[in-house]
């Protein structure tokens, strides 16, 4: 099993932050976010030498601060979102693999539950979601990848859900076993078929397609996926705002 880093985006919010480096290179309470990330992933059991880096926008800075990690060439990173990113590492996605966006911060207590959880097919639930949207007003909670779920069984996950009905927020990070990684490769290719150059979901083009997307085509068939909560262990940088405010998130955690 690998785990893979969707990296390839610029993260233009950020304003001048990322003028010269991604998005996850950007410093968080004093480290680049790929050291939060490399760091919880390691506590899960991954080795950089185990972690697969899907890259695009300003690759090298990277590749020369992290030469220890397999590299994945996302070049239309400009014209493609989340969900093709991810799929350009699909040669190592099919023994099983825990993914994670790029642009979070997140505990390693997650990556631990989510790997030792027995279920094939589980996403990282915030359940404290909530509390760091009081204050971001750049990034509101109608931009949040809301999550529904009877018990632990995940029912929707979209940004369309109202908050009143989510019981968390998708954290960006998931893990699928063997059999479980085989059905998502095979479901994006059935949805590429079916809808490249076309609509996909929620008005987004196939090529433009976030990753929650194909979790809920694959919901909607019938596919069984989990959550593992965090309470509050996590947070997305996406904005300058978020730059500033992310310190006290952390620190007022539940």
């Amino acid at each position: 099993m690998r785990a893979v880093i969707i990296g390839a985006g610029r993260g233009s919010r950020l304003g001048p932050e990322t003028d010269r480096i991604p998005k996850t290179l950007v410093e968080v309470m004093g480290r680049p976010m790929l050291d939060w990330i490399l760091d919880a992933l390691a506590a899960g059991g991954f080795r950089r030498e185990e972690v697969v880096f899907v890259c695009g926008y300003a690759e090298e800075a990277v590749r020369s601060r992290y030469p220890e990690l397999t590299f994945v060439r996302n070049a239309d990173w400009e014209r493609n979102n989340i969900l093709a990113s991810l799929l350009m590492a699909r040669d190592h996605l099919l023994d099983g693999f825990v993914s994670t966006y790029a642009d979070i911060v997140y505990e390693g207590a997650i990556v631990e539950r989510l790997v030792a959880n027995p279920h094939d097919y589980v996403i990282g639930c915030d359940t404290a979601w909530r509390r760091r949207y009081v204050a971001r007003s750049e990034h509101p909670e109608t931009d949040a990848e809301k999550l529904r779920a009877d018990g632990a069984r995940v029912i929707q996950v979209s940004r369309h859900l109202p908050s009143e009905a989510a019981q968390g927020e998708f954290i960006g990070v998931m893990r699928l076993a063997p059999p479980a990684a085989r059905r998502f490769v095979a479901a994006f290719e059935q949805a590429q078929a079916e809808y490249q150059g076309r609509v996909f979901r929620e008005g987004r083009p196939f090529e433009r397609a976030y990753l929650i997307d194909l979790v809920q085509e694959q919901l909607e068939s019938g596919e069984p996926i989990f959550r593992e909560d965090t309470d509050g262990g996590y947070m997305e940088i996406d904005t300058e705002q978020d730059l500033a405010l992310a310190a006290g998130w952390w620190r007022d955690r539940p």
